[in-house]
């Protein structure tokens, strides 16, 4: 990663190789932490951040979903994303506001840890994959099974969600494919736990029509 103009962090803009964290922050060992990933655009009238105050929106509603109690108003987050674009002079870039239960207390009870926030942003043209953007994606349905939403608030944009994905994606990669199409859980009524080979029959038909 290019590192380039700086990272905003608790309402200050710091160097980017200096933006760090303990590493016993909260966060790190128990994936409390929620983000966006908003893009801006270099378009005739300069540049532009996509639908920010959507992003923003949603950002705070999934720190709401889990508990957190945010620092900042959506206005000052919104002002905090433009500066750190500006600083970063990039007329294009990827821009990562994300927060976090930070370093303080271990454990499963987050909410005794204040809540930081940062924001970055690099240039990140295509993403993580190039996969279906010139060609053809070469897809395989993954063994992992998406997190059902009564297991936790999947409508959240949180990095807890995301190792779900992350183990799928490990699996295609590694099996030569480009990308994984992952199945939900789907119980038809009066469906007993007899018969798994049937179940595995319909599910595949089920997602395949």
């Amino acid at each position: 990663m290019k590192e380039v103009g700086k990272i905003w962090m608790n309402g200050r803009l710091v160097p980017f190789k200096n933006a760090r964290v303990h590493v016993l922050t909260h966060a790190l060992h128990y994936s409390t932490a929620i983000f966006e990933g908003i893009r801006c655009y270099d378009t005739p009238n300069g540049s532009a951040i996509f639908r920010l105050s959507e992003h923003v929106d949603r950002f705070f509603n999934s720190a709401k979903l889990y508990g957190m109690k945010m620092r900042y108003t959506k206005k000052q987050i919104m002002n905090a994303v433009i500066k750190t674009v500006k600083v970063s002079g990039l007329k294009e870039c990827y821009i990562r506001p994300i927060a976090y239960y930070g370093y303080g207390t271990m454990g499963l009870t987050p909410t005794l840890n204040k809540v930081d926030v940062s924001i970055s942003c690099w240039e990140w043209k295509m993403g993580e994959s190039k996969a279906g953007k010139f060609s053809g994606a070469k897809c395989t349905i993954s063994k992992w099974i998406r997190i059902d939403s009564r297991s936790q608030p999947m409508q959240a944009k949180s990095a807890a969600n995301y190792s779900n994905a992350a183990l799928a994606r490990i699996e295609a990669l590694k099996d030569g494919y480009d990308e994984a199409i992952m199945l939900k859980y789907f119980y038809p009524k009066k469906w007993n736990n007899k018969n798994t080979s049937t179940k595995r029959r319909y599910l595949k038909w089920h997602y395949q029509r």
